[in-house]
């Protein structure tokens, strides 16, 4: 439940702040994912999730493989007192960000620039959680912080306006006429320099 209620408001942010097609979409796989357990009793046999948002025309089922997310859970150095060291709480999602094909290649690629720390040698996406002393809350943490990521590595620059484009123009023949100018006064300079022997 809690699950949906995030999509859906996920959903409704996305489309408010005006983000690419399918950003909708993306956002609400991922955090449907946030039931991860329950997601997987729900699709048996089954080894993808496929949704498509009605509000999107022409939109086409945006698919994302359950194997292309490794989730684990190891002991934490967080909070938690003497849970901390009884319990699996820290959780880690990995997963292959070249061949994710769930997620567009210009978002991959975008994705790979703006985090090379966070992408190891086998060049898995590893996010790592233990903020907490519940499992399902260092997970959900996972899981937002890709979601983060992906919508980061989303967004596109802003066209530029007829000002900023007259802007640009003024301000590059301003620094060529520095350079012709610097060039004259160096040219000036050498000539000053030659000795006559006649």
């Amino acid at each position: 439940m809690a699950a949906s209620i995030a999509a859906c408001r996920c959903l409704h942010l996305s489309r408010s702040l005006g983000f690419m097609p399918y950003k909708s979409q993306l956002l609400a796989h991922i955090f449907t994912r946030l039931n991860h357990d329950g997601l997987l009793r729900c699709l048996n046999t089954s080894q993808h999730h496929t949704t498509k948002h009605s509000d999107i025309p022409g939109d086409q089922p945006f698919v994302i493989p359950v194997d292309q997310l490794k989730i684990s859970y190891s002991r934490s150095s967080g909070p938690g007192g003497q849970h901390v060291n009884k319990a699996s709480t820290k959780a880690e999602v990995r997963f292959h960000v070249q061949t994710a094909s769930w997620i567009p290649e210009e978002v991959r690629n975008e994705i790979i620039l703006k985090n090379k720390t966070r992408i190891n040698k086998a060049g898995e996406l590893i996010v790592t959680s233990e903020m907490s002393r519940s499992q399902q809350r260092n997970l959900e943490d996972c899981l937002q912080k890709i979601t983060e990521m992906i919508t980061e590595a989303s967004q596109r620059p802003p066209e530029p306006s007829e000002d900023d484009i007259a802007l640009w123009a003024k301000r590059l023949e301003k620094r060529n006429l520095a350079r012709l100018k610097e060039k004259k006064m160096q040219s000036a300079t050498k000539r000053g320099r030659k000795v006559d022997f006649d």
